[in-house]
């Protein structure tokens, strides 16, 4: 053999594997390729219920929205009569109220006041000045004297609690 005969040789060998090489990749993408339709399919038909029973839950929620929403309009409308409602009570019976409470608490200052001017007078207290302690007797030698005779000069009035 020559060497244009060994070289044609190892030319159809080379071709033939290549050949070779390439029918077993295309069998392995047609395997693929049936594997990856079988897989659609399959997610096709799971998917498919998948999406009712989604559009079904979308329609019951909405619906609930609904309910909600007129609910929350009944609400409003509650909250507005029951505002007008305290609004006209208060209006009504608001201002009488507070006459009749400064009557009953004028009614007790003035019985209060006889009950105190009966009263013993409380112990002395003791006032902290500058971290010395100094009897309050001394406070209302000073203080206390004038405020009593300008309190019987005026008849009272000015009577401390």
């Amino acid at each position: 053999m020559s060497g244009g005969e060994v070289a044609g040789i190892l030319v159809a060998v080379f071709w033939a594997i290549l050949v070779s090489f390439l029918a077993v990749a295309l069998a392995r993408l047609a395997q693929t390729l049936r594997a990856t339709t079988k897989l659609v399919a399959d997610v096709t038909d799971q998917a498919v219920p998948l999406l009712a029973d989604a559009s079904a839950a979308v329609r019951s929620a909405q619906t609930q929205i609904d309910r909600v929403d007129s609910i929350a309009s009944d609400v409003q409308e509650v909250t507005s009569n029951a505002s007008a409602l305290s609004t006209t009570v208060a209006s009504t019976f608001g201002g009488p109220l507070v006459k009749v409470a400064a009557f009953g608490y004028g009614v007790r200052r003035a019985l209060g006041g006889a009950r105190r001017e009966d009263a013993p007078e409380r112990a002395p207290q003791h006032t902290v000045i500058v971290g010395r302690t100094v009897p309050a007797a001394r406070w209302s030698r000073r203080n206390g004297r004038e405020n009593r005779e300008n309190r019987e000069k005026r008849g009272n009035r000015g009577k401390k609690d």
